[in-house]
Formats: structure tokens, sequence, C-alpha cells
């Protein structure tokens, strides 16, 4: 079922599907921060009306459920429903797992335990391959990031970042007033996760360097969780 030509500028709706109150909860918020229109599920027992009636642009899919069917079986009925990105976000990580999740249409497979910055880094990667995304800009104070022209202002003044300065400042404006740590950033920025953390160090106090205007600092240190843009 895809999107109606009325639909294409509207906030992209996102359908999560996870019976963890505790993660489905922290994964809504940090969705609805970052702008999505988000639907919980605990269970796929009614995944049909929840397709039909909310037309997700994305779901997000557990894949281990105490009862009803499994997240295999239930992405089978989405993929009946929806051509829209499936992200399968579960324990199960053995290679037949993910296999058979690719098989049934998955658009990516992520293991648990999994940060928020990383899952909205994933939605917004798989949404932007289908052009869902309903805006590229993020706003913090007097800073402008224009994820689609790749272009940084505060305050009316041009900023010029080298690519991964630029790759860095967006993955911290993804969740803006939130910390994410070093490991994240690695992973975020860079694709990989073993690696000299200083590294991080080095484009973040570059980044500062080239973020300074008349207000307070942008990015600042939060003891013992990792690096947060804005307030």
């Amino acid at each position: 079922m895809a999107a109606s030509a009325a639909d294409v500028h509207s906030a992209p709706r996102v359908l999560l599907v996870e019976d963890d109150p505790t993660l489905s909860r922290s994964f809504r918020i940090g969705l609805q921060h970052a702008g999505y229109v988000v639907r919980c599920a605990a269970d796929g027992t009614a995944i049909d009306e929840q397709v039909e009636g909310f037309r997700p642009d994305l779901v997000v899919l557990d894949v281990s459920f105490p009862t009803g069917p499994d997240g295999f079986a239930i992405a089978r009925r989405v993929r009946a429903l929806t051509d829209c990105p499936l992200l399968f976000v579960t324990a199960a990580d053995s290679l037949d797992a993910r296999l058979e999740g690719f098989a049934l249409g998955g658009d990516d497979y992520v293991v648990k335990p999994l940060a928020v910055a990383e899952l909205l880094a994933r939605t917004e990667a798989l949404l932007r391959r289908c052009d869902r995304l309903a805006s590229p800009v993020r706003v913090v104070r007097d800073l402008v990031i224009d994820g689609r022209q790749r272009t940084v202002m505060r305050a009316g003044r041009v900023i010029e970042l080298t690519p991964t300065e630029f790759d860095l400042l967006y993955a911290l404006a993804r969740v803006p007033g939130e910390a994410i740590s070093k490991l994240q950033l690695l992973s975020l920025v860079w694709g990989f996760e073993e690696y000299d953390p200083n590294l991080v160090e080095v484009y973040v106090s570059s980044l500062r360097k080239k973020l300074r205007g008349d207000g307070p600092p942008l990015i600042r240190t939060q003891r013992g969780s990792g690096y947060v843009l804005g307030p």
C-alpha cells in the first residue's frame, strides 16, 4: 500500500511492534522526539487493522513474542499489505534468523541491545531510501542543519565542515538534548565499534571550534554518557 501524494510531505509514520513495555516506551519517545508519528502494538494479533488503519511508512518489528504469531509470521502479513520498509529489531542474532528476516522482505535487521540513537539512524536511512522523509532539516537553537544539501548555518552564518564533521554533527542532531556515547558515534559515523575513542574527541573538538558563536556552546560533554547537542 503506497503512500498517497497528499501524504508525501507529512511526518513519516512508524508502526512499532514490540512486547517489552520499557523498550517500546523508550523507542516511542525517541522516535516522537525526532519528529515521527508513532503507533505501538504489543503483538501482531491485529496487524491487518494496524497496517490498514495507520498506513505506516516504516514498520519496526520484534521477532519473539510470548504469545500469538512470531515476528516472521507478522512480517509475512505486513508484506502482503504494504511495501513500506521493514526493520527487524530483535535478540535473535543467529545467521538463520537474519537470513529468514531478509528472505521475508526485511530491509534491515539489527540485534538488541540497541541504543535509541542507532534506531533513529537506521530509521532515517530506510525512509531516505524510499523518499519518505518529511524534511532533512534539523534546527537546534540558532543552528540549521540541512541533511539533503549537507549545509550548516549558525545565526545566518555558513559554516564549512568536512564530510565526517557533518556526519558527526547530524548524528548528534538526530537526538538534540540527549547524550550519545563515543561508541555509538563510532558506529553511526565511522561504521565500526572498536577503535580509539580519541578519534571522536578530535572531531568533536574541531566541531566545537567551528560552531562557536555569540551564544553558549552547542556541544557539551555529559560525563559518563557522551556528547549532547543543544540544551
